[in-house]
């Protein structure tokens, strides 16, 4: 049986620690806090002792390894190892609030003691960049555990051998998000929070789903994202991309991006591995 390897990083307080013990609890081996240099020797002697699922936290509290990060992975993957790497962040307020309810210290304080809990945020994003960029990256800003859960769960049912395109409703007053390739502005199409009997409703209910299908611009943006991603997935599967992101934003995030992402996940999920998310309604803002 080939060992599935779960590598867990991202941000201090962006939600590893729920991730870890989500994959406890679902029967991976989990070691938190293992320095890059020692993932190749750990994973060799836990597949020998038999474990056919292990997870491990690599992130910044062993900041002076992860240069290694990269290579390690490459050798794993090149031993046919089922190897998948999880990046979870958050907005720098999001965070700073975390630190400030739990009055933790970020572990880069005990290494830098004169910077701000802000400072060391900063720096830690700007140190955990390279490994962000290898993974499939989830923003944690505004969702809940349970949330947080789901999509750790969709993440490990993916089919690592094929490209995911990710399709994800957000609003714009609760900001962009951070894990988004493609950003597409649903704003200037017509709204259906204006209509008392239509408010209540997302866009994955049939009212409004009749009154936006029945718009000619609505029509016109969904055709023009289809036709922009017909043209430059090819491009991601020729550069063995793992993620594609597809973010779709309105005002609140209910209407009118929620249904343009339902109709685009439904367009492409015949031919492609899909994953739908509507971070508005799936998170804290519900």
């Amino acid at each position: 049986m080939t060992l599935q390897l779960v590598l867990v990083s991202g941000l201090s307080g962006s939600g590893k620690s729920v991730a870890l013990k989500l994959l406890e609890d679902l029967g991976y081996f989990c070691i938190d806090n293992l320095p890059a240099t020692l993932l190749a020797d750990t994973v060799k002697l836990l597949e020998a002792q038999g474990q056919p699922r292990l997870a491990i936290s690599v992130d910044i509290r062993s900041a002076q390894s992860l240069p290694a990060l990269p290579a390690c992975l490459a050798d794993l993957k090149a031993r046919g190892l089922d190897v998948r790497l999880l990046f979870l962040e958050a907005k720098h307020e999001a965070l700073l609030k975390r630190f400030s309810e739990t009055r933790r210290r970020h572990p880069l304080s005990t290494l830098h003691g004169d910077l701000t809990v802000a400072e060391c945020i900063t720096l830690e994003r700007e140190i955990l960049a390279e490994v962000a960029d290898l993974a499939h990256r989830v923003d944690t800003s505004d969702l809940s555990a349970n949330a947080l859960r789901a999509w750790v769960r969709q993440f490990l049912a993916l089919d690592q051998s094929r490209l995911t395109v990710i399709f994800q409703s957000f609003g714009f007053k609760h900001g962009l998000p951070l894990d988004a390739d493609f950003v597409f502005d649903a704003r200037c199409l017509p709204n259906p929070y204006y209509d008392p009997v239509l408010r209540p409703f997302s866009g994955r209910d049939r009212p409004v789903i009749d009154f936006l299908a029945a718009e000619p611009a609505v029509g016109r943006m969904y055709h023009d994202i289809e036709t922009f991603l017909e043209h430059w997935l090819p491009s991601f599967d020729r550069d063995n991309r793992s993620y594609v992101t597809v973010a779709i934003g309105c005002t609140g995030g209910q209407h009118r991006s929620v249904y343009l992402a339902e109709r685009l996940a439904g367009r492409f999920r015949g031919e492609r591995q899909v994953l739908l998310r509507h971070r508005e309604q799936d998170g804290e803002h519900r």
